[in-house]
């Protein structure tokens, strides 16, 4: 096999996310399974809709529309905030889409009207992580002039938290909430199927709280893919945490000087960097660079170092690993790792699929 390659393990990924189904169900948590983090891999979406998950987030348009034409049969979520210049696409690609612009939902019925069907919106509400949604103060204006709309239909309200700011869901958010669905149904007599309190980062919150009060959904990615609580990133027992395993060549292998030398300037991406002078050391390339993955996030269970990166380059000192040219290094990736090899066209993906899901994919 080629490198720098990322081998997938499907039967892992089916593996987290039935198993984080059932873990959520047991307080009637329903959970869908958010595919941005892998770009709508059509494989990746099949193996989630095969362990009973029936709804998929993304937050590109263009994501949902290759899992919709790749046969993928799940209720499709659009979790991105929704660009105005988009709506047509998104009444056609999308069932559902998380939003927080008026504007943009009165361009989203217009679409909706024209193709004659009825587009699903869950309003987002701000909780303190300062990403997207409705200030709580704003909401029910927002609620009263949406119901009006022709085309739309409002079936939820959501919030997002431990993404921009990190400020964790916490017992006193999802109360909060919880409160304001109930205000809302109650005012305007209608029921709200998802009250959806957030993704990943909610497994503290949930395993701490006896009473959920009204949240009913989450939206997955993180915790399905990689394994880990990403408030602390730690692993979620019982669950994969090396679901993908990204493996590069070593393509140089020399002993240096430890400090570069000659008249030093700014390197390729405009740093200035030092190195501690280690005299003549071993110093290995791998073929693999910003281009293809975030560096930063990637770890070995070898006992090596990684002492700088270029677009197509990561330097490392491989102590005493005894690599060899042609050798193959092997990472595990954080979420932006992960997300950035997915992204790259440069990194081959390998499926690798259990004989009992081949049927099946």
């Amino acid at each position: 096999m080629g490198t720098p390659r990322l081998e997938i393990n499907h039967e892992k990924i089916a593996h987290n996310c039935a198993f984080l189904t059932q873990v959520y169900a047991a307080k009637k948590i329903s959970i869908c399974a958010v595919t941005k983090g892998v770009c709508g891999n059509i494989m990746i979406a099949q193996t989630l809709v095969s362990t009973g998950v029936t709804m998929l987030a993304d937050s590109k348009v263009s994501n949902l529309k290759k899992m919709r034409e790749g046969g993928i049969l799940a209720t499709f979520l659009l979790i991105g905030t929704p660009m105005l210049s988009q709506a047509r696409s998104i009444i056609k690609w999308a069932d559902i889409s998380n939003n927080s612009e008026l504007v943009v939902i009165e361009e989203l019925a217009r679409h909706a009207c024209i193709r004659g069907v009825t587009h699903k919106i869950i309003l987002m509400v701000e909780m303190g992580d300062l990403r997207e949604g409705i200030m709580p103060s704003r909401l029910d204006n927002m609620v009263k002039k949406v119901l009006k709309l022709k085309g739309i239909k409002l079936v939820g309200i959501g919030t997002n938290l431990a993404c921009f700011g990190g400020i964790q869901p916490s017992k006193d958010k999802m109360e909060l909430l919880s409160v304001i669905a109930e205000c809302i149904e109650q005012k305007y007599h209608i029921s709200l199927p998802y009250i959806s309190g957030g993704n990943s980062a909610n497994y503290g919150w949930f395993k701490s709280t006896h009473d959920i009060g009204k949240i009913n959904h989450l939206r997955l990615g993180e915790s399905i893919l990689l394994g880990v609580d990403p408030v602390n990133r730690r692993p979620i027992p019982n669950l994969y945490t090396d679901v993908f395993n990204l493996v590069a060549e070593v393509t140089e292998l020399k002993i240096k000087p430890s400090v570069p030398y000659g008249k030093k300037g700014q390197n390729a991406f405009g740093h200035i960097l030092h190195f501690p002078d280690r005299g003549k050391i071993s110093r290995a390339i791998l073929g693999i660079g910003l281009q293809d993955v975030d560096v930063s996030g990637l770890k070995s269970n070898l006992d090596i170092s990684i002492l700088g990166v270029g677009s197509d380059h990561t330097i490392i000192d491989p102590q005493k690993t005894n690599l060899k040219i042609g050798d193959e290094v092997s990472f595990s990736l954080n979420y932006a790792a992960l997300l950035s090899a997915m992204t790259s066209p440069y990194v081959e993906k390998i499926n690798i699929v259990s004989y009992e899901l081949e049927g099946i994919l």
